[in-house]
C-alpha cells in the first residue's frame, strides 16, 4: 500500500529537516559510503589473495604442507569475499536499497518498492488496523 499524500509530504518535510539540522549525517545516510566501503573490502580481499599465494609458494619452497594449505585457504576465503563484495556493491549511478533521505521524490516514486519499506508499511498498516478496531 503506497503512502498517502499527507504521509509523503510529512516524510519529505522530515528529510528536509534532517538535511537542515545535520547535513553531514544526512549525506552519510545516502549510501555513497557503502560503495567506497565495498570497494575497499574488495581491494583488501585481493591483497589477502596475494598473501595467500605467497603463503602457498612459501610452503612449497619450505616443503611444509600445512603452510601451503593455510595459503590455499586464505586464497579461497579472500576470493569469496571479493566476489560477494563485488556483487553487493551498488553501481555508480545507483542508490543502494534503504537509502531514502536525499533522493528526489520523483526518482524515489519511479523505483520499485524495497523489501524493508514493505515491512515498515505492513507494520504501519497493522498498527493502524489494531487502533481502528478497538
Amino acid at each position: 500500500m503506497p503512502l498517502s499524500e499527507h504521509e509523503q509530504r510529512m516524510l519529505e518535510q522530515m528529510e528536509r529537516a534532517l538535511y537542515a539540522e545535520d547535513p553531514k549525517f544526512a549525506t552519510a545516510l545516502e549510501g555513497s559510503g557503502l560503495r567506497t566501503y565495498t570497494r575497499r573490502r574488495v581491494y583488501q580481499a585481493v591483497a589477502g589473495f596475494l598473501v595467500g599465494i605467497a603463503l602457498l609458494m612459501a610452503g612449497m619452497v619450505a616443503q611444509q604442507i600445512w603452510i601451503s594449505v593455510v595459503g590455499f585457504l586464505v586464497m579461497l576465503g579472500c576470493a569469496v569475499l571479493a566476489v560477494t563484495g563485488w556483487r553487493k556493491a551498488p553501481k555508480p549511478g545507483e542508490q543502494p536499497a534503504g537509502a531514502v533521505p536525499g533522493a528526489p521524490a520523483a526518482r524515489r516514486q519511479s523505483k520499485p518498492k524495497r523489501s524493508m519499506m514493505d515491512r515498515i508499511e505492513q507494520r504501519w498498516q497493522r498498527r493502524r488496523d489494531e487502533q481502528g478496531g478497538r
